[in-house]
């Protein structure tokens, strides 16, 4: 099977965030591009991401933003961070029209609420620069040439297999989450055919399970600003995070709990390779975290003494800055061994000492997460070390580039990992333009 001549400077496979950013970036500083996309439509994930409506970047600043990708992310987003900060990145949908606005959490959205409106931004950005875009283009291998080249063996739909040569090539097909916006870890074969070092990928962000049926009684209720503690099966502190946090029917929910997700799937994925029986976690939940332990000590003596005899069961509620709900209080007498309907001063030193730890520290046994179909990110991927991170330039094999979730980047809720994927794609195009 014979190769299409060049016909493009720069190839890009995947036409989600990283994808679009590259392809346009590139195309506007006088290159020409080819965008290739194996669904239907671009930007499939974006339209699904923040509950339809897109949390487009943080309010974060550079240096703060990347610390949340643990030390050897921060390290390794810095110069595209520097490059492209969250702040510059908002001022450029801005100017492309997309007004935005800051939401609690450090968040950021478009003004418009709908992630539609990013899509479009960002696919008729690429169109108006000249980037031709293909559908249904479905990748099946890359491979470099005798010639320095690249070649890209396709599988149009409804076509014959075809053969695209080009100088370079930029990789952003995604992960493997939410497979059902076409990310389906196609990235993964062709990196370990070329040799690289793979992280094994495992689901980020995702809810976590738990087969505590007092847990599924909770569905419905959320905490806004509880502190979650994930913990070994020893007592040790995996992870903590400071986030809403959503009892559901299946476990925990949320950003504090999916934030703490990579943490279980990493370990699984650890058992797995061991062949050995998964660890065991619980996450802690800090309903008053507002309070020390000694301050909430106090304050249910104070209110345990309080005329009328208060039973447990209405003398909790109002304990939190946010109002514990009546179910919640049961929850919590119930692991504290104490019955709701007890009286708050009729408690002995040692019953009162066990309500203060529950209240602090409500353990929530977690099993497992919910997996791919529910992860909004990829963790692992393309090792970092791979790459140049001042160009997103794979070291071993020249004028292929590679952005995006297929690295082996992951941050918590927030924004951040888009923030990563036009960050890289904008410090790629910037060498792709000096390059090709």
């Amino acid at each position: 099977m014979s190769a299409t001549p060049l016909s493009h400077d720069l190839v890009v496979v995947g036409a989600g965030a990283a994808g679009l950013w590259v392809a346009a970036r590139t195309a506007e500083l006088g290159r020409s591009v080819l965008l290739l996309e194996k669904t239907r439509r671009a930007g499939t994930k974006i339209l699904a991401s923040g509950g339809t409506r897109c949390n487009l970047t943080t309010t974060l600043g550079s240096s703060q933003a990347a610390l949340l990708f643990g030390a050897p992310g921060a390290r390794f987003l810095a110069p595209a961070f520097r490059s492209l900060p969250p702040d510059a990145l908002r001022a450029q949908f801005e100017e492309l029209g997309l007004a935005t606005l800051e939401a609690p959490l450090d968040k950021v959205f478009p003004a418009s609420q709908s992630a539609r409106e990013v899509r479009d931004c960002l696919l008729g950005r690429a169109l108006k620069a000249g980037v031709e875009v293909r559908y249904l283009q479905e990748v099946q291998a890359v491979e470099p040439s005798s010639t320095g080249t690249w070649r890209i063996r396709l599988a149009p739909a409804g076509g014959a297999p075809v053969i695209l040569e080009c100088r370079s090539l930029c990789l952003c097909p995604g992960g493997r989450s939410y497979p059902r916006t076409g990310t389906t870890g196609d990235g993964y074969p062709w990196l370990e055919e070329l040799q690289l070092e793979l992280v094994t990928p495992v689901p980020a962000l995702v809810p976590l399970t738990s087969s505590a049926d007092w847990v599924h009684d909770l569905t419905g209720i959320a905490r806004q600003g509880a502190r979650v503690r994930l913990l070994d099966g020893t007592g040790r502190v995996l992870a903590e995070r400071t986030r809403p946090v959503l009892f559901c029917h299946f476990g925990l929910s949320g950003p504090a709990a999916m934030d703490l997700s990579g943490v279980v799937t990493r370990g699984e994925a650890t058992a797995r390779r061991a062949r050995a029986d998964p660890p065991s976690w619980r996450a802690s939940i800090d309903l008053v975290p507002e309070l020390s332990s000694e301050e909430l000590r106090h304050k249910l003596i104070a209110v345990g003494a309080a005329a009328g005899r208060p039973r447990l069961l209405k003398a909790l509620g109002p304990m939190a800055q946010e109002a514990l709900p009546r179910r919640l209080v049961r929850a919590v007498c119930g692991q504290a061994g104490l019955a709701a309907e007890r009286c708050l001063a009729e408690l002995k030193k040692h019953e009162r000492h066990q309500l203060v730890l529950t209240l602090k520290g409500l353990a929530v046994p977690i099993d497992g997460t919910r997996g791919w179909d529910r992860a909004e990110v990829t963790g692992g991927g393309l090792a970092l070390s791979a790459l140049n991170p001042r160009t997103m330039e794979v070291n071993a094999h020249k004028q292929l580039f590679v952005c995006g979730e297929l690295l082996d980047l992951d941050g918590p809720i927030g924004g951040l990992n888009f923030q990563a994927a036009f960050a890289t794609a904008d410090l790629a195009a910037r060498a792709l333009a000096k390059d090709t």
